[in-house]
């Protein structure tokens, strides 16, 4: 028998639920941007909650520890007035590298995400020694080395010798796969996965985690200067997999944002086809508060 669900909420826009709540972690790209231009709605939608007194975090499966991040959001000319802080996957990353000391890496991913490890030197006075694979004590997985071109199958051989050799591998990213402008790529999840199904095993830096939510909720507390229960945050973000599940799991609610990651399964003809997201919610575990095709004021 088909698992039945309640009639979906669809929200007109974030001010419906001024005044619920104290803090808003709130993704970043698929939300806030979409790897090439920012979205001024979703801006002034977190602009106009500040304002009210509210506190936003931004919360991203970024692999890059947080100011390479901020640097982008200014180029794309993201309002620095329309959040108070930021953590990244890429942030929960440098925790696990600094527990294992000078361990010698073997590093999959793009150069642009070297910067992970100059700021673990930085941060720790240990320069992570980057080794081949055959050198390597484990993996860390930032993304594809080049994502524009690559899928998960093209690391068929490399996975075979990090079971042969039992690696642990460190994901900095547990998104599957991210619109750039149209364009879907893989992600550094998306090698997890496949570890996995291998009988790897993966250390998860991001969404949906609960380390990086321990640490959102860590940033909001110091901003505000007192306790925030957990029932006065809002996460919004636009992966069922990693926004929601992360937010339900973690015991806060969440806002989904529709036409984002999932928009070709949902705004197939453009609008929201309410009939495929009663469906889709069928077949996710996990449910939000209430959906939004963009995020609004």
């Amino acid at each position: 028998m088909m698992k039945k669900i309640a009639e979906p909420r669809i929200a007109r826009g974030l001010s419906e639920f001024d005044g619920r709540y104290d803090v808003v972690f709130c993704d970043v790209w698929g939300v806030v941007h979409n790897g090439q231009a920012r979205y001024p709605a979703a801006c002034e939608a977190l602009q106009r909650f500040r304002s009210g007194g509210g506190t936003v975090i931004l919360i991203t499966n970024a692999p890059r520890p947080n100011p390479p991040i901020l640097e982008q959001l200014a180029g794309f000319h993201v309002p620095q007035d329309a959040y108070d802080d930021m953590v990244t996957s890429g942030d929960v990353t440098l925790a696990f590298i600094a527990e294992r000391k000078d361990a010698p890496i073997y590093h999959i991913g793009p150069e642009r995400d070297f910067t992970l490890f100059e700021i673990s030197h930085q941060q720790t006075g240990i320069k992570p020694r980057l080794v081949p694979l055959e050198d390597a004590a484990y993996v860390v997985v930032t993304g594809l080395s080049d994502d524009r071109i690559e899928a998960p199958e093209d690391y068929a051989d490399r996975m075979a010798m990090m079971r042969a050799k039992n690696l642990d591998m460190i994901s900095a990213n547990p998104d599957l796969v991210v619109h750039v402008g149209d364009q879907l790529i893989y992600c550094a999840g998306a090698l997890a996965q496949a570890y996995e199904e291998r009988g790897g095993r993966v250390f998860q830096a991001g969404k949906p985690f609960a380390p990086i939510y321990e640490r959102a909720l860590a940033f909001a507390e110091r901003t505000r200067g007192q306790n925030v229960p957990r029932e006065r945050i809002l996460a919004i973000g636009d992966a069922m997999r990693t926004d929601v599940a992360g937010a339900v799991e973690f015991g806060i609610d969440a806002l989904f944002v529709t036409k984002g990651i999932h928009r070709e399964e949902l705004h197939a003809n453009g609008a929201l086809d309410l009939a495929a997201y009663q469906q889709f919610l069928v077949e996710n575990p996990r449910h939000p508060l209430a959906a939004i095709p963009e995020l609004v004021w």
